[in-house]
């Protein structure tokens, strides 16, 4: 069983993990890429404005420009670790057991613009890269959409918690285990619509569920059993999906 989340565009800064390794990061099928990437990167760091202009970034955000620019020799921690956020928030890594993680370093994998799917223990220095992000020269989504679609294909459960802009960097494999959650809320009348902000935070939740339960369920049917009696209401979309159906007041109370 696979659990793929979409990264977070705020990292929490620092480390005590050695430089960054690309060999060492889950799915080595994706080193060359990374590396292209990551080269790519670190040159465009040595133009401020430039890189300021391709990653969207504002003047109070100027710091980015100095991570990426060293980011092949900063220290590292763990990407659950790395991430910060509403969803990071939530999932709350720094109070999951020493066996919980082990769970997840094993089942967990986060897509990063940057690395492409990574494991959860893997070990990640600190950047600023986006889905949307323009590089010169370099398309993210024809960079990484073959690579990543090959590195996911395999048997097993796949839960695809991405956002539609990550997912869009490489498409999880078409089967039927295979399944995106979409995070819903239910009105009055029956009828369902997605929800937006609150939707990181539900993920969050649901995900460390899953991690502190530590099971690979190995169908989709054991997957809902197990939602059901761990408080979630988790319930077939249409094909290829599964609906999180969250109390939106709820919701808005805890985001």
């Amino acid at each position: 069983m696979l659990v793929l989340l979409p990264p977070s565009e705020t990292k929490r800064l620092g480390g005590t993990g050695a430089p960054l390794d690309l060999r060492t990061l889950t799915y080595p099928s994706l080193h060359s890429s990374r590396r292209v990437l990551v080269r790519a990167l670190v040159g465009l760091a040595k133009h401020p404005d430039a890189m300021m202009a391709a990653l969207k970034l504002g003047r109070t955000q100027a710091a980015e420009v100095g991570r990426n620019r060293t980011l092949a020799t900063s220290a590292t921690m763990p990407v659950l670790d790395r991430y910060t956020g509403v969803l990071y928030d939530a999932l709350d890594a720094a109070t999951l057991t020493p066996s919980a993680r082990a769970w997840a370093g094993e089942h967990v994998r986060v897509h990063s613009a940057l690395f492409g799917p990574v494991g959860a223990l893997d070990l990640i220095p600190g950047y600023r890269l986006s889905h949307d992000s323009r590089l010169p020269e370099l398309a993210l989504k024809k960079h990484w959409s073959g690579p990543v679609e090959k590195a996911l294909r395999g048997d097993g459960l796949l839960l695809d918690l991405r956002s539609a802009g990550y997912a869009a960097l490489g498409p999880a494999p078409v089967r039927p285990d295979s399944l995106y959650l979409r995070v819903v809320t239910q009105a009055s009348d029956g009828r369902t619509r997605a929800l937006n902000h609150f939707n990181k935070t539900a993920k969050g939740a649901f995900s460390r569920a899953l991690i502190e339960h530590a099971e690979a369920f190995d169908s989709v049917t054991a997957l809902l059993d197990w939602a059901e009696s761990a408080g979630f209401t988790l319930r077939r979309g249409v094909t290829g999906e599964l609906d999180l159906v969250v109390d939106q007041l709820i919701g808005a109370s805890r985001g």
